[in-house]
């Protein structure tokens, strides 16, 4: 009699799709990533001195291009630290460096040109940076933080206008981690980067989006 194939018992047929597709696998070895929210009150952020996530923080800016687009580009590999006084949110002392280097747009070419002397002057000048002087608390999750902006050799105060994101443990690093949004203006020809105004817009409009992980 020729050999028949056992029919498969019905609870091993799902099984076998599991392992052929390797959700099993996945559902084995992968954690649960569970998280408690995030809170927004700043009485429960921990106080302490936090570092830059440079992974997770991002510098963007937008000028006027010829008054046809707003054009957009960032900065990367963000570092710094954050002193944190949840009961005295004045006291807050923020400090960052951006590597000029890291300038990035949709074009290669526009991209180069600003690293170039015409423009930040990258070689020359390599990190733009921002030293708090002042946090003025505006509102329960809200703050303007003035400080002194160094860029192209220039340096002139700033005021960036925060919001608290939300804080809490990361389920992944295992880090407790806050993060803000910020924005703020300046005049670039106000620090020497004048090529093409007003032709390409003066006002540099920047967006920063800001995480920091404790330190123990």
């Amino acid at each position: 009699m020729p050999n028949r194939a056992r029919p498969l018992p019905k609870w091993e047929i799902p099984l076998k799709s599991l392992l052929a597709s390797g959700l099993l696998a996945l559902l084995i070895t992968t954690p649960a990533l569970a998280q408690t929210p995030p809170t927004r009150d700043p009485a429960q952020i921990q106080a302490g001195t936090y570092a830059v996530d440079p992974n997770h923080t991002q510098v963007g800016w937008r000028v006027s291009h010829m008054g046809f687009s707003n054009y957009a580009g960032g900065f990367s590999d963000v570092s710094g630290t954050l002193e944190l006084q949840p009961k005295n949110p004045a006291a807050a002392k923020l400090s960052v460096k951006i590597p000029v280097a890291s300038v990035t747009t949709t074009s290669a070419k526009l991209t180069d040109e600003l690293k170039g002397d015409q423009w930040l002057d990258a070689a020359k000048f390599p990190d733009m940076t921002f030293v708090s002087t002042k946090v003025t608390p505006a509102g329960k999750d809200h703050a303007k933080v003035t400080g002194d902006l160094t860029l192209h050799g220039v340096t002139k105060p700033v005021t960036l206008d925060v919001t608290l994101v939300g804080a809490g443990v990361n389920p992944l690093s295992k880090k407790y981690t806050v993060g803000f949004e910020a924005t703020g203006t300046l005049k670039r020809s106000e620090f020497g980067v004048k090529t093409y105004v007003p032709l390409i817009g003066d006002e540099l409009h920047l967006t920063i989006a800001g995480a920091f992980e404790k330190q123990d």
